[in-house]
């Protein structure tokens, strides 16, 4: 006879509304999680996910929300259970490992803090018993230097290294289940690869059961024993991580799986959700000749962007006595961009990437070199040369919500810099110009009078598109500008960029930590760490035969799926 589940989650609806009336978003979903066993949850934003996990934990507010149906945690309905009993299981049988650990940790209090109190609070240890067993936890999670990590506030260690003190916090109490929401969202791929491992050793170690929760199936595939494929509040697939990666039967599976770029093939254009219910719809590999040909257009022309022996230090003051530090965050780098090329730059958080990008752009000051646009010391030019060059050389970011006024409409976003750079003759044809950029980007004219919180985050990432375009660039640098997207997103923004370059002849300098996004996207792959060139060439050449370890170790910490 079968165990019971240790969670079993049935027909529940959660509503969320005021006074006014309550808007449903989960549609009477079912699945079950048992001991020893790792659940995948997949799904894009908006389809519900982390809105399950959140109802599971008991922390969905009380009076904005409405909940049917049940959530059975060793055969106790969670949904009756009071709030008082549901502390004593929150964070000793249930734990949480949030998607952003930067805003899930206490940045007034040191880390090791954060972890003893849980075991106080609920294992009855003192303060000393507690210190023992947190750094013992930071050793099990393989953090560097745990005393320093005990001592040490939020700010003052990675991305990775939170990630790992929130797993620390998780597992301390040896929960029975536990619910990592994308908790390896944004981090490079060799640290994702390293959580993905500890989290999977851990598991096996102490036989919890886990819900892993994230928009990425290929990342999924690789703990997960099962999977639920969730769409708009709706539980649209759920069997072995094999069958669905093998055999998926739901068109929403298929597109999911479709949607990110392949390692050994090179396609003209990813397919995306709506693509595959489109029978017009084939993708088509882009062959070997082809790109030869298109090549040999390109690298017969002078470059369009030339650095040359590029340095960018920072001085940190060290220590008691303010002893000076340099970090080389671009150290000698020296490559050239061709017109209509797309240049990828890969590397970790930290290799100096973005520093190189800004120090392009004039954001930031050389050290010592040369960059040459168009036969153009760059270095050399007045603040007003700059200001005057903006217009050619542009920049999308990473986070385009941060990047946008929140108190004024899109459309005035969009109309501000074709003013700034004495575009158009009058307010009526700016409005013109862009009303018909943003139906360019996929966007209706609606979107003219929208603020930038009205919008999501595909919507968000396509307006800075669009403000990029609107002056015309030549040079556009493209700054991780979709490593917090979907996956189905993510391919619609990659191909409209593709696109977008084909009609205005862009020329891109592509930055991310996704070497598989990258060898997607470029012509031409440069492979940073630490400041310095690791590798430059073609991006298929590279990723076929890489010649470092670096690299090699990059390509490895893909997720492949199966």
């Amino acid at each position: 006879m079968k165990n019971p589940p240790l969670l079993s989650v049935k027909e529940l609806s959660v509503s969320f509304g005021n006074k006014k009336g309550f808007k449903e978003v989960l549609h009477r979903i079912s699945f079950e999680v048992f001991k020893n066993e790792i659940v995948g949850i997949v799904g894009e934003s908006g389809s519900g996910k982390s809105v399950t996990s959140l109802a599971i934990m008991g922390l969905l507010p009380k009076k904005q929300s409405v909940l049917s149906g049940t959530i059975s945690f060793e055969e106790k309905n969670l949904l009756k259970t009071s709030e008082r009993d549901f502390r004593k299981i929150r964070g000793s049988e249930i734990a949480m490992i949030f998607q952003e650990p930067m805003s899930a940790l206490n940045p007034s209090l040191k880390c090791g803090y954060q972890v003893s109190e849980i075991l106080q609070l609920h294992l009855n240890m003192n303060s000393s018993e507690a210190k023992k067993e947190t750094i013992s936890l930071f050793k099990k999670v393989k953090l560097p230097r745990p005393d320093e990590i005990f001592n040490s506030y939020p700010h003052q260690i990675s991305g990775g290294q939170m990630q790992r003190v929130m797993i620390a916090m998780a597992i301390a109490c040896k929960p029975k289940l536990l619910i990592a929401d994308e908790p390896t969202t944004a981090l490079d791929v060799t640290v994702q690869k390293e959580i993905i491992s500890l989290l999977k050793s851990i598991q096996q170690e102490t036989k919890m059961a886990m819900l892993f929760i994230s928009h990425d199936l290929s990342l999924v595939s690789e703990i997960a024993d099962s999977v639920v494929v969730m769409y708009k509040g709706n539980i649209v697939e759920n069997a072995t991580t094999t069958e669905i990666f093998k055999t998926p039967k739901a068109e929403y599976t298929k597109a999911l799986l479709a949607s990110r770029p392949a390692l050994n093939v090179r396609l003209a254009k990813l397919p995306t959700i709506a693509s595959i219910s489109d029978e017009s719809f084939k993708a088509r590999e882009v062959k070997p000749v082809e790109r030869a040909k298109r090549h040999k257009n390109i690298y017969t022309q002078k470059p369009i962007l030339e650095v040359d022996n590029l340095e960018k230090y920072y001085f940190s003051n060290v220590g008691l006595f303010a002893r000076k530090e340099i970090v080389k965050a671009v150290d000698n780098v020296s490559f050239a961009v061709f017109e209509g090329e797309t240049l990828g730059l890969v590397g970790e958080s930290g290799c100096g990437k973005s520093t190189l990008g800004k120090t392009i752009l004039q954001l930031e000051k050389a050290t010592s070199g040369n960059i040459k646009y168009r036969g153009k010391e760059l270095t050399k030019l007045s603040t007003t040369e700059i200001r005057n060059l903006r217009k050619e050389i542009q920049i999308i970011f990473q986070d385009p919500y941060s990047s946008l006024n929140p108190r004024i409409m899109i459309g005035q976003a969009l109309m501000e810099p074709m003013e700034v750079h004495h575009l158009g003759n009058s307010k009526k044809e700016r409005k013109k110009r862009v009303l018909s950029l943003l139906d360019r980007v996929g966007l209706d004219e609606s979107y003219f009078y929208r603020y930038p919180h009205e919008l999501s985050g595909g919507q968000r990432q396509r307006v800075g598109i669009a403000r990029t375009i609107v002056v015309e660039p030549k040079l556009v640098i493209c700054d991780e500008s979709v490593s917090a997207l979907d996956i189905s997103v993510q391919a619609q923004v990659l191909n409209l960029l593709n696109e977008l370059k084909n009609d205005f002849g862009f020329t891109y300098i592509f930055i991310s930590h996704d070497l598989a996004v990258v060898k997607y996207m470029s012509d031409q792959l440069l492979v940073m760490n630490k400041g310095k060139i690791e590798e430059l060439g073609d991006a298929d050449e590279i990723y076929e035969n890489p010649q470092t370890e670096y690299t090699k170790r990059l390509i490895a910490a893909i997720p492949k799926g199966i």
